[in-house]
């Protein structure tokens, strides 16, 4: 597996903010968000081989039960499957952070579902150039499906500004039977002023719709940078 990162940290994100969690971080992904905040994972992918024995080996490092695989996208990632199983198998809880627009037969504790708006499009980032294969692939309601059947799961949008809260509703609506409490709605932003500007407002959202408010701890706690 192409494999970016591996570190312990606090899980900032969902569910199970403030949790210590270890992170998977696949190296590698099917679109191009203009906003990514991982691009070294995407835009510009880095990363190292490892077998699912290393990985294993590595996490053994950590004393640690929670588990986050995340990416880019994970789901393109080689022998995901296998790894999700064996991560289970070792008794570790996992959650698997993806777009949901690629479908493997994985297992997982969480399934942290992340539908990426039209604003993620990148109609200017380098060129526009992947704004088509984006726009095309962003949104894949069947794969969505599936990865709420598996059990426990969160569908988490990044919004921006008022009018996407308009996409979300549309979006849930053509998704069908969802919990109002599995719905999160988190400030797009890597630095703590962009986030405490747009909290407010997301914030009301959540109380009128009965939605959850996703915070970016990791922003408070460390900043924009890697392995955090």
């Amino acid at each position: 597996m192409n494999i970016s990162e591996i570190f312990l940290s606090i899980q900032g994100e969902g569910k199970l903010a403030g949790v210590p969690s270890i992170f998977i971080r696949t190296s590698g992904c099917n679109l191009r968000c203009t906003w990514c905040d991982s691009p070294y994972t995407s835009w510009t992918p880095q990363g190292r081989e490892m077998s699912i024995d290393d990985i294993l080996e590595r996490l053994a490092d950590f004393a640690c039960v929670y588990v986050v695989l995340t990416g880019g996208e994970p789901m393109i990632a080689s022998h995901v499957e296998e790894l999700t199983r064996r991560l289970q198998e070792g008794d570790y809880h996992v959650t698997i952070e993806t777009a949901a627009t690629v479908w493997k037969n994985v297992t997982c504790d969480l399934a942290s579902i992340s539908p990426k708006l039209a604003h993620s499009t990148p109609w200017t980032r380098d060129e526009g150039r992947w704004a088509d294969a984006h726009e095309k692939n962003r949104i894949n309601i069947d794969t969505i499906h599936r990865f709420m059947a598996l059990g426990e799961h969160q569908l988490k949008f990044v919004v921006d500004a008022p009018q996407d809260v308009v996409e979300v509703e549309a979006l849930l609506a053509r998704i069908g039977q969802y919990d109002p409490a599995d719905v999160l709605l988190m400030p797009q932003g890597v630095t703590q002023s962009e986030l405490t500007d747009k909290g407010p407002w997301i914030a009301d959202v959540c109380k009128q719709r009965g939605y959850r408010f996703c915070p970016r701890l990791q922003i408070a706690l460390f900043g924009n940078v890697r392995g955090t």
